[in-house]
């Protein structure tokens, strides 16, 4: 059995018994454990009343966190001519089109997000089997196949989170840093389940949001109350 230092024993003893708090009473335990040498991330993890086999009950969208998510995002983005002006001004970190996929295709992919103009889509269509896996694919149903490529690259450079349903029904995703104010966690927790829960699906039955826990990258998990969570800001 593997052995446990001071810290995590500590951090594991003081959630213990903690179960289904509010969103303030998690975020104040996980920013008082928090203590590895960087800036942990807070991470929300939402058990759903749904199975993404199924298309109608598939679970996917896009959030703007009111206070950003604390993270440097690098941003790829697949246009021509004026558009690809309008993304380098807007802040892109790689621009191009043939010689994009190229890159890609080699194997270097050194960007978090991926942005294409509807006439790049025939070239970005190729790299579906790498973009795909790694929830890279541009998609218009989240704003990342589009014309208006400078608000596409300033939102994803500003705090947008991309969430979509995994195999067995979980949502995964950042929320802000541990050194972040409560406030400034809570409010971008609410925004996260409120945005979740307004993407419920037609086919879901029952129970939509079942559990929410919340994290910190190197700390122990704490249930959330899922009516306290999904509470109106």
């Amino acid at each position: 059995m593997a052995k446990h230092g001071k810290r995590i024993k500590a951090a594991r003893a003081a959630f213990t018994g903690k179960e289904n708090v509010t969103v303030e009473d998690a975020v104040a335990l996980i920013k008082g454990n928090a203590s590895a040498k960087f800036d942990e991330t807070v991470e929300i993890a939402m058990n759903l009343g749904v199975d993404p086999r199924h298309a109608d009950q598939m679970v996917r969208g896009v959030v703007t966190l009111p206070n950003g998510t604390g993270k440097t995002v690098r941003v790829a983005v697949f246009a021509r001519g004026a558009k690809a002006d309008e993304a380098t001004a807007a802040g892109a970190d790689i621009v191009g089109a043939e010689d994009l996929m190229e890159t890609i295709q080699s194997g270097k992919i050194e960007f978090d997000r991926c942005i294409a103009t509807p006439d790049m889509m025939p070239i970005v269509g190729r790299l579906g089997k790498i973009l795909g896996p790694r929830n890279l694919m541009p998609n218009p149903k989240v704003g990342t196949v589009t014309m208006d490529v400078a608000t596409a690259v300033k939102n994803a450079k500003g705090g947008e989170v991309q969430f979509k349903v995994e195999k067995a029904g979980v949502i995964h995703a950042g929320v802000g840093k541990a050194s972040f104010t409560p406030e400034q966690l809570a409010e971008n927790i609410r925004a996260f389940v409120d945005a979740v829960a307004k993407a419920k699906p037609s086919g879901a039955k029952g129970a939509y949001l079942k559990r929410i826990a919340l994290s910190s990258t190197m700390g122990p998990g704490v249930f959330v109350s899922v009516d306290n969570a999904a509470a109106a800001n």
